[in-house]
């Protein structure tokens, strides 16, 4: 990941670097790989997960097609 500095300041490049992390999830990852974590409960965090992801565009898809 890389991010330019213009006109010497590193601040506003700091900014987007962490801006760019965050979009990209690292921040995310790092937390997770912070402590192991047995292969069923990373089987169960993401089976959860998907459930959560599949249960919220459902009630998009509802509300979507109820509203019309």
């Amino acid at each position: 990941m890389q991010v330019s500095v213009r006109d010497n300041n590193v601040d506003q490049a700091l900014r987007a670097l962490k801006k760019k992390m965050q979009r990209e999830g690292i921040y995310r990852e790092m937390k997770l790989r912070r402590f192991y974590e047995k292969p069923s409960e990373r089987r169960a965090r993401e089976h959860a997960t998907a459930i959560r992801r599949a249960r919220k565009l459902e009630r998009k898809r509802a509300e979507r097609d109820g509203s019309l």
